[in-house]
């Protein structure tokens, strides 16, 4: 749906730039080569506020949310992102990692990057194990989280696995959110009770 939207933008902004191209070049029919260069400068500024634009929404859309609170209840709440997902950090023994919550992942799952921040050397890992990801089959190391800490709530020895392929994020699956009683999804908040 957002491509369709992308596209028709651009056919808008296209067509836009041709008119004003056009009205420039018919107000100076006379000076045309001074015309013509004028209206690359104008061609050249119009396609670098299209790239801007587009570098700016990229931008956005890599710093998704990861806010998370704890109520008064000792609930723990998430804000779901402007790309609709729920991260949060969590931290793992003594480093502060950055998860995306996957309830249809079966453990927490480490980019390779985030396994080596915890001290794992990947040539020592024994990627045995087999997930099913969107993009086909991915060889896993499975591994031991010492403790993971998010708000008031401190686990032990939580099952993972580190990721053989390439991740951008670090995966917060049922392995981990087992361990609470209640997930609840409402008003763009993800809410976690024990």
């Amino acid at each position: 749906m957002s491509q369709d939207i992308d596209f028709a933008r651009l056919v808008y902004l296209g067509l836009l730039a041709a008119v004003l191209l056009g009205s420039v070049l018919m107000t100076r029919r006379g000076a045309f080569k001074k015309a013509a260069f004028q209206g690359g400068i104008w061609l050249v500024i119009f396609a670098a506020l299209v790239a801007a634009v587009g570098i700016w929404q990229d931008i956005r859309s890599g710093q998704s949310s990861t806010s998370s609170f704890t109520t008064q209840e000792g609930h723990v709440v998430i804000s779901q992102g402007d790309d609709g997902h729920y991260r949060v950090k969590i931290k793992v023994n003594d480093q502060t990692l950055s998860f995306l919550v996957d309830t249809g992942a079966s453990r927490v799952v480490l980019t390779q990057k985030d396994a080596k921040a915890l001290g794992f050397k990947l040539e020592k890992l024994q990627f045995w194990n087999t997930a099913m990801t969107a993009n086909g089959p991915v060889s896993t190391a499975p591994v031991r989280l010492g403790e993971m800490t998010l708000g008031p709530y401190i686990d032990r020895n939580v099952s993972a696995s580190v990721n053989s392929g390439e991740m951008k994020q670090s995966l917060l699956g049922m392995s981990y959110l087992n361990l609470y009683s209640t997930i609840e999804i409402s008003q763009k908040r993800m809410i976690l009770k024990r």
